[in-house]
């Protein structure tokens, strides 16, 4: 008589040299759960030994994400809680680089709000959410799944990092000083004409909430903060995709605004060295 067979489920480690590899090589992967079911909490592990690997190259933790701020957007993929990622300071680039599209798989931008960590955070500490930052700034979040045809699940975005690989920020102005930030308008433009338009209150409809959600899922997966680092609340906006050689804009009223460039064809390119993103992610 044979054995049962038994269900097949991820070596996590293997997992994240598999989602490692696909950033480092900019080429797509199948989706984690296509080969063997990836329950939530173990992606985050996956997450999180992801980030571990590019620390061990010498990256430095920088701040946070978060995902599905939108409430239509997270209606539409099924899910009831904001999702959380990592950043790094390798996936920083500074307001108006010029980016190489050779450095992703399939990138796309979406117009935040940043937030700037005012003191450390420890898992167990409760803070006021309010008083945890500091500074707030217009930014561009560049996303870019490492799956083929920026198709996943809930599981497998959370593995990917949220699909984290690059922002830009803005200047940075004082919370106290950059009055209600509930409704502001933002607009993302392409070659100098708007792609997309909306609203701060898109993002949890209030942008502070992100802050609180932020703070809620570092304790819950006992992910230290630190002064000085970056969260980023949410899209603004549906993302855009980065074709080459584009001017990339995103403007927050009353904020200002965040830039970065494309770099063009091979053959058509401008002067000046393209930023790379060490192993995006």
């Amino acid at each position: 008589m044979n054995p049962p067979a038994t269900e097949a489920t991820w070596d996590l480690a293997e997992a994240a040299a598999v989602l490692d590899a696909a950033a480092t090589g900019a080429a797509p992967v199948a989706q984690l759960t296509a080969a063997a079911p990836l329950g939530l909490d173990a992606a985050y592990e996956v997450q999180r030994l992801l980030i571990e690997r590019r620390t061990a190259r010498g990256e430095r933790p920088s701040g946070v994400k978060l995902g599905f701020t939108s409430r239509t957007k997270a209606a539409q993929m099924g899910v009831f809680d904001v999702i959380f990622g990592r950043l790094t300071d390798a996936m920083r680039l500074p307001d108006g680089a010029r980016i190489s599209l050779d450095d992703y798989v399939h990138p796309r931008v979406e117009p935040e709000v940043a937030f700037r960590l005012a003191a450390d955070v420890r898992p167990g500490d409760t803070v006021d959410p309010e008083t945890a930052i500091d500074a707030v700034a217009p930014a561009l979040e560049i996303i870019d799944s490492r799956y083929r045809d920026f198709r996943f699940t809930l599981e497998d975005v959370v593995a990917d990092n949220t699909s984290a690989a690059g922002y830009v920020l803005g200047p940075w102005t004082a919370l106290a000083g950059a009055g209600d930030l509930a409704n502001r308008g933002v607009r993302l433009e392409i070659d100098g004409r708007t792609a997309e338009t909306g609203s701060t209150a898109a993002i949890l409809g209030h942008p502070l909430r992100a802050v609180h959600a932020a703070l809620r899922r570092a304790r819950e997966l006992g992910h230290p903060l630190r002064a000085g680092d970056v969260l980023l609340a949410g899209a603004a906006t549906p993302a855009a995709a980065l074709t080459p050689g584009s001017h990339i804009e995103a403007t927050v009223t009353g904020l200002g605004r965040a830039a970065f460039t494309v770099a063009g064809a091979a053959g058509d390119e401008p002067a000046g060295p393209a930023v790379t993103i060490r192993n995006p992610s």
